[in-house]
């Protein structure tokens, strides 16, 4: 096992000893394929860059300076010091390894096995102090009756200055992490704006009387975390000198570590050749976990080429019945599907069958075996391809690969042979593909292959729906604050909250209020997407979704929402209108532009549906409720005196509200009753 020890007493350099422990202990690592020494290698390179290339310290440190002004300038009877440090090697390396044993072991008590490098790789990344700061306050004595007081008073003042640190540093070039609930501040003097970014030692008391604000920032210029800690005088004393000192934090950390022989020697079973046993029904992994490690490991494969073949290597395996990967792709699937169905329910989406790639595996075998026995594929470096190219591309259409040379399978395999099961289970007429539009050339080769080895006659049409980005107001992919993949039940929730704060005012009882909400809230996303054509980019802009006028979801439900107030209020007067009778021809351009509108209800829909394109509803319901409201606005329509007029007004009021809720229908949404 490679240790730092065996390299610090070599008489090297810092740098040099980091140098060569970090290489000895990649190449034992790829050797081995142990992960975790991987991780380490990756923690050592960031240690070493940090004290090769620190010139970024200077204009950081400048930056927090700045902060000790604003401190000096608002609280001039205050107290105070800031302090800045980088870790040193050893604490930092003990530090990491108390990390994974610590980890490990709590983990293997719960769960009865051992946690996967994934989870290890999220437990490490709270590894963020490497660089830190440190502002300790005090107020002093003269200033109060009793030491009491002064001790109020300066935790008070302590958490006005942890409210107002992030939104100051944030404007110069840093941006606060969130704690993940991690010691989430249950103190009333700490902002709720501030509270996610916090870890209060304070409000949480321990035994060894730690107490601090612990706050991490992203360098965005050096591209570096760096931790602040807050603490008054008296909080630094028992932390540097007292109950709570590195000594005896040490010591505790020696005693977590000593637990590591408790653990009993092994391989995760997942991963063991030789486990015969039953695996578990729970996944070791939950669907924020997935989430982070198929990025993860795609950006690893691209710059490690050991990882990369390693992967390769299980991909292979897997293809080929391995047991535990095997049981590991049922967990994948089984949590992807249950979030999937969670996620579309939340849409009110639903579908009839749910196919994965490990459906189609059973066809690849004979699929494969008809390509070569036809004469369609050949060999090419290794690899079996199928040429897809044709004499009047004017473009360069690469060959579709089949299989890689050792054997495994690509998405083109699981594709084509996907097109195999369709054609036998159901016979189709059509497919149609709705994808990422960026996926275009791939599927000219999926398509061209599956043409030109007999897998679909030309009486089948497969069609390629492509899809552009939902980006934010920068233009780039929608994320969240923190860099991340903007989840959709995070997203309903914001609008959500939006959409109750503008209904906050409305005479309306809760339960109404809420079921209106939920039902504006998905008309603002749903809509904000179908009414951009499908394979352009467009920007989703929370504001404009949620606005009650303009070409938006809730105002479309709005004026569905005003045809039905208008026929209650007929029903209220008890108004008959006879149904047999006609709408009356227009008497007025308001009016004329509603029927004309109406018109176009039937061509709108064949004309989406022959085209894929449900932006087209969207264009007619925008239409037909601006036009609606116009009428509605220059008309009296209920207290019209003629009575044949009035009676024409309400039944083309009437007609209007169906033909929108059909309308919506179509797309998804539903309409309260009132809003």
């Amino acid at each position: 096992m490679i240790t730092l020890n065996d390299y610090l007493y070599s008489g090297d350099t810092i740098f040099r000893i980091l140098q060569k422990y970090t290489t000895d202990l990649r190449k034992d690592a790829k050797k081995h394929r142990n992960e975790i020494d991987m991780m380490h290698c990756n923690f050592l390179v960031q240690i070493r860059e940090l004290l090769e290339h620190n010139d970024f310290l200077t204009a950081q440190s400048r930056k927090i300076t700045e902060f000790y002004k604003y401190m000096a300038k608002e609280y001039p009877y205050l107290a105070f010091t800031f302090k800045g440090r980088i870790k040193s090697l050893i604490r930092a390396e003990q530090k990491f390894n108390s990390y994974v044993v610590e980890y490990i072991y709590h983990y293997y008590e719960e769960h009865g096995t051992y946690p996967s490098a994934s989870q290890l790789k999220t437990r490490l990344s709270c590894f963020r102090d490497l660089i830190a700061y440190r502002i300790v306050i005090c107020m002093p004595k003269c200033h109060y009756n009793s030491e009491e007081e002064r001790t109020e008073a300066e935790l008070k003042c302590l958490y006005e200055i942890a409210n107002v640190l992030p939104d100051f540093l944030e404007e110069r070039g840093f941006t606060a992490e969130p704690a993940h609930g991690v010691q989430e501040s249950i103190s009333p003097l700490m902002d709720e704006s501030v509270r996610p970014y916090y870890r209060d030692y304070i409000s949480h008391h321990s035994e060894d009387q730690y107490q601090s604000l612990h706050i991490t920032f992203y360098d965005n210029s050096s591209r570096s975390y760096m931790e602040v800690q807050l603490r008054t005088k008296t909080m630094d004393d028992v932390a540097e000198i007292g109950a709570a000192n590195h000594l005896g934090y040490e010591k505790k950390q020696e005693k977590e570590r000593s637990k590591r022989d408790a653990i009993s020697e092994g391989k995760n079973r997942y991963f063991d050749e030789a486990y015969e046993g039953e695996y578990p029904a729970e996944a070791p992994f939950t669907i924020s976990e997935l989430e982070e490690i198929y990025p993860t490991a795609s950006g690893k494969s691209k710059q490690d080429e050991a990882y990369k073949e390693a992967a390769m290597q299980a991909t292979y395996e897997l293809q080929h019945g391995r047991r535990g990967y095997q049981a590991l792709l049922k967990h994948i699937l089984n949590v992807s599907v249950t979030d999937l169905k969670r996620n579309y329910a939340n849409l009110k989406v639903d579908f009839d069958l749910w196919k994965g790639e490990s459906d189609a595996q059973p066809y690849i075998p004979q699929m494969v075996q008809d390509m070569k026995d036809g004469g369609y594929a050949h060999i090419d470096q290794g690899a079996l391809v199928v040429d897809v190219k044709e004499e009047t591309d004017t473009k360069e259409i690469p060959p579709c690969m089949i299989l890689k040379s050792n054997g495994a399978t690509l998405y083109n395999t699981t594709d084509l042979a996907t097109i195999v099961e369709r054609r036998r289970l159901f016979d189709p007429d059509e497919i149609i593909y709705v994808v990422d539009k960026r996926q275009s050339l791939y599927f000219e080769q999926v398509f061209r292959c599956a043409r030109k080895t007999k897998i679909i006659g030309e009486d089948v049409k497969l069609e390629f729906v492509g899809f552009g980005t939902m980006n934010g107001k920068d233009g780039k992919p929608f994320k969240t604050r923190d860099g991340g993949v903007l989840r959709l039940e995070k997203l309903l929730e914001d609008v959500n909250e939006q959409v109750l704060d503008k209904m906050k005012d409305r005479d309306m009882d809760k339960d109404m209020i809420d079921d209106a909400a939920a039902k504006i809230s998905l008309a603002a996303i749903k809509y904000g997407d179908l009414s951009n054509q499908a394979s352009k980019d467009y920007i989703f802009d929370v504001d404009r979704f949620t606005s009650f006028e303009g070409n938006t979801g809730p105002y479309i439900l709005y004026t569905i929402v005003r045809t039905k107030s208008l026929l209650a209020k007929v029903k209220a007067q008890n108004i008959t209108v006879d149904e047999k009778s006609a709408i009356e021809p227009a008497d007025s351009k308001s009016e004329t532009d509603v029927m004309l509108a109406l018109t176009k209800w039937s061509e709108t829909v064949n004309a989406a549906f022959e085209e894929h394109a449900p932006h087209k509803i969207c264009q007619f319901v925008y239409e037909l409720s601006d036009t609606f409201n116009k009428f509605y606005h220059e008309n009296k329509i209920v207290t019209n005196e003629n009575e044949k007029q009035r009676d024409s007004y309400i039944k083309l009021s009437a007609l209007v509200g169906k033909v929108l809720e059909t309308a919506i229908d179509l797309l998804g949404l539903e309409a309260p009753e009132r809003m």
